[in-house]
């Protein structure tokens, strides 16, 4: 049996204290492209947050991220991760992010599928949502190849670069990913996906 982590292209991994130079580019990169514009961080900021990271992880919590790592290259291209979980609920929320390098690859559509397999077939949760910017093209587009659906939209719900935006929320039960990804078949994610 192949690991539960690894797909047709990347590894899902531990974020490990040497990573800190990838999370700084890929905040740069979401900077560039819109997504997020916080003042500039120190290289230590971003060491220490990747340490704290490594060290701090509890692997029976519901809300943790991991490093998606190329299986050809052994480069790490980008992060996932749950942010938010409601047992209770049974819904939680995640977020991805792709090196603006090795975006159209089907990396982040592999590591999404992968998350929400585990989040759904292991920990038993029955909804997953995410917000995603009504300007983030790339993301919308391949929310929909997931089988995601629009939820909602919060008009000029986020200010950033000078203006308002909308903010979309979007869902998934976990029957419907069953239906369309099965969640018996680690290692399967995101095949013909090219985000």
């Amino acid at each position: 049996m192949t690991s539960f982590w690894s797909g047709k292209r990347i590894r899902l991994r531990a974020i490990e204290p040497d990573d800190w130079t990838a999370f700084m580019r890929f905040a740069l990169d979401e900077e560039r492209t819109g997504d997020l514009l916080n003042p500039p961080r120190s290289a230590e900021s971003f060491r220490a947050w990747a340490k704290e990271q490594a060290t701090t992880a509890k692997p029976d919590s519901d809300r943790f991220g991991l490093a998606i790592e190329a299986l050809d290259t052994g480069e790490m291209v980008g992060a996932v991760g749950s942010h938010q979980a409601d047992p209770r609920a049974g819904c939680f929320e995640y977020g991805v992010t792709i090196g603006a390098d090795h975006r159209r690859k089907g990396y982040a559509g592999e590591a999404v599928v992968m998350l929400l397999r585990f989040m759904f077939a292991e920990r038993r949760y029955h909804k997953c949502e995410a917000r995603i910017f009504a300007h983030n093209e790339a993301s919308l587009r391949l929310h929909g190849q997931l089988d995601f659906v629009e939820e909602g939209r919060l008009r000029d719900h986020v200010f950033l670069a000078g203006r308002h935006h909308d903010l979309v929320m979007v869902g998934m039960l976990a029957e419907e990913f069953d239906r369309m990804h099965s969640m018996g078949e680690p290692g399967s994610a995101g095949i013909g996906l090219s985000n």
